[in-house]
């Protein structure tokens, strides 16, 4: 038997792979964080022909450039809203810094908020929606992770139907696999909505490889309401029951936050550019035809930072990371998904060491179980750094997204610190310098530690290794984006 044509495919087959191999050391690594590029580089290696597909698909954690184009160049369209930006100064001196960061990553500089309410209880914060949108005259524009309609969300529900009938434009843009994951219930959602006059629009929908392609996981997380220009609400919170339709006992504790004042423009400027990257409908003047001025007097000083794969940085984690290096009394951070990377963890465990108390605030309970498992395993390293973890108790799992640092600056948004949201969500956070605010906050912590159990390292080392072998394989696939 000739066996010669088998040695020759051989060696071409062996071949091929290895230029697939030193094929991914040109295109895997750059500008990508190292270890994420050693787990990409580790499976194409292993595995070429399964590594590079999934690669293709899943490994570019960035929009189409295309697409990137266009939102840059409606942006620009909307700087005009800018102009009643003001000036890093007015905020304490030791966070102007953060200030000029946010305005070098978005363009969105310091404005006012007049008037503010914490919103930290589902009920209320789902009602006070409810009140704004009847009263709207001009336009409403909400934009959710998860949009349905149920027991809990009925009375916004009818109150958006409503608001369309008597000739309020009504936009609302959902994430395509946040809500219809849900199915049905989302389906009749839309269905009234659409019967209203609403306009529905579904953000980052599924779409096959070729032009437009973008990573099927990527997902639009923000949640945000905006009304007639003069009112936003911006937060952790989705418009769904708070069990959110499982089928155990997890409910969630949410943190929305109401403000009125000229920051209501920035967030309107952020609607507009994600309507248009989903419809190439440009939406003009007269959708929010009178932003608020802003004298630059009074009021809590307040400033957006949205991030996601449409921005050159991982804008999230520069802010967070700054953040905590300018504390020098205390960091309180809540989040129910935390999976650090080096930048983060350093920048927590550096404030530690050099004596800032740093408390962190998550869950007992797990609604995703690699995340949960993942987060785990950076407990025992801070423990021994210092830093205080709380984990509330069963059935809460507490879904708000803030940070404190010392008792006069606070961020209150949707994303969460893991490289999820650090790289893949479009995200939202607002920075309030501002004493009362952040006194809000430290409220809200002292309730949620009055209602959890404070981990201590040696319970903590007693864990089945069972236990602590799952958490070390989920921290190893955390990095893989």
């Amino acid at each position: 038997m000739d066996v010669s044509w088998l040695l020759s495919f051989s060696t071409l087959w062996l071949a091929f792979e290895w230029l697939l191999r030193l094929l991914a050391l040109f295109v895997v690594p750059r500008n990508r964080h190292p270890t994420a590029s050693l787990t990409w580089l580790m499976v194409i290696f292993l595995v070429p022909l399964l590594g590079w597909p999934l690669y293709i698909l899943i490994g570019s954690t960035k929009l189409p450039r295309r697409r990137r184009l266009a939102k840059a160049q409606l942006l620009l369209l909307l700087r005009h809203i800018e102009r009643d930006n003001t000036a890093p100064e007015v905020v304490p001196e030791k966070y102007r810094h953060l200030a000029k960061l946010t305005e070098a990553l978005t363009g969105m500089g310091v404005r006012t908020a007049e008037d503010w309410q914490l919103l930290t209880r589902y009920a209320e914060s789902l009602q006070a929606m409810a009140v704004d949108v009847a009263q709207a005259h001009c336009y409403v524009h909400m934009e959710f992770y998860t949009f349905v309609a149920d027991r809990e969300t009925e009375e916004l529900i009818r109150s958006l139907e409503q608001a369309a009938r008597r000739g309020v434009t009504v936009r609302v843009l959902y994430d395509a696999f946040g809500s219809y994951r849900y199915g049905r219930a989302f389906l009749h959602t839309r269905k009234r909505l659409h019967q209203a006059g609403a306009h529905m629009q579904a953000a980052l929908p599924l779409r096959l490889p070729g032009r437009g392609y973008t990573r099927v996981d990527l997902r639009n997380h923000r949640k945000l309401v905006v009304i007639d220009g003069e009112v936003v609400y911006a937060g952790s919170q989705n418009i769904i029951a708070r069990n959110y339709h499982r089928w155990d006992s997890i409910v969630y504790s949410e943190l929305m936050i109401r403000m009125t004042g000229s920051i209501v423009s920035q967030f309107e400027a952020i609607f507009l550019e994600d309507w248009y990257a989903e419809t190439r409908q440009l939406v003009g003047d007269a959708a929010h035809p009178h932003p608020s001025e802003d004298d630059g007097v009074g009021g809590a000083k307040v400033q957006l930072l949205p991030s996601g794969p449409e921005f050159e940085y991982d804008n999230n984690i520069k802010l967070f990371c700054a953040a905590i290096y300018a504390a020098s009394q205390s960091v309180t951070i809540i989040n129910p998904y935390f999976v650090p990377d080096e930048s983060l963890m350093q920048a927590i465990i550096s404030a530690s060491n050099r004596g800032v108390r740093v408390r962190i605030i998550n869950s007992a309970v797990m609604d995703q179980w690699m995340a949960a498992h993942a987060q785990r395993s950076y407990y025992e390293e801070l423990l021994r750094a210092g830093v205080d973890i709380y984990l509330h108790k069963a059935p809460v799992l507490v879904h708000t997204k803030a940070m404190v640092i010392d008792d006069d600056m606070a961020m209150i948004g949707s994303s969460n610190m893991d490289m999820r949201s650090f790289q893949l969500n479009h995200e939202t956070t607002v920075l309030a310098y501002n004493t009362q605010i952040a006194a809000g906050l430290l409220a809200l912590a002292d309730r949620y530690i009055a209602e959890a159990n404070q981990l201590a390292l040696p319970q903590w080392l007693r864990r089945r290794p069972s236990k602590q072998l799952l958490d070390n394989i989920a921290r190893l696939t955390s990095s893989l984006q």
